[in-house]
């Protein structure tokens, strides 16, 4: 992924590293310990062997990610692991975890309001 030249600000250049779902959801499997790839596929629920290689090579790109190819005989075994870049990322990370996990986790989603504030009824 080609990052861009200029950010207006901190946050912005972070989301642009770890935007969207899965990444966050990949760096915080790797947070643990080294994975293979079949060990996040099986840990992060709903992800695509597409979405995740494709991730994890842009991780790999930014230098928050780094693979390892090791080979047992005939049989070579790919490992994931964070960087100490991805490391700080996810200490980074891990007060927006701990406020989800306050306000939101659990929660049922809200039922919709009406562009009143009103509660709506039905579905």
């Amino acid at each position: 992924m080609t990052r861009r030249d200029t950010y207006v600000c901190g946050i912005d250049a972070a989301i642009d590293v770890v935007g969207g779902k899965w990444k966050v959801l990949i760096l915080w499997a790797l947070n643990e310990r080294p994975c293979r790839f079949g060990e996040l596929r099986r840990g992060i629920p709903g992800v695509t062997e597409k979405v995740l290689t494709s991730h994890l090579r842009e991780l790999e790109d930014d230098g928050i990610v780094c693979r390892e190819e090791t080979f047992a005989g005939a049989v070579r075994h790919v490992t994931y692991a964070l960087t100490p870049l991805g490391v700080s990322l996810n200490a980074a990370l891990a007060p927006l975890g701990a406020w989800g996990r306050e306000h939101l986790l659990g929660r049922r989603p809200a039922e919709p309001e009406a562009l009143d504030g009103s509660r709506r009824t039905g579905h």
